[in-house]
């Protein structure tokens, strides 16, 4: 019983995602976006593309 509770108190969860609403893609809530470089709908950082 004893080692049961340890590994249920252990139980690690995944990161929640939000989806952005420019380019579709999902990151990690409150950050900037990896592929357009916006947050809370600014540029904060310029993305280099391979067009």
């Amino acid at each position: 019983m004893k080692k049961r509770r340890k590994k249920a108190a252990r139980k690690t969860t995944l990161p929640g995602m939000s989806e952005d609403k420019q380019s579709g893609g999902f990151h990690v809530p409150h950050r900037v976006c990896p592929e357009t470089g916006m947050y809370r709908g600014r540029q904060v950082i310029s993305v280099a593309t391979d067009e």
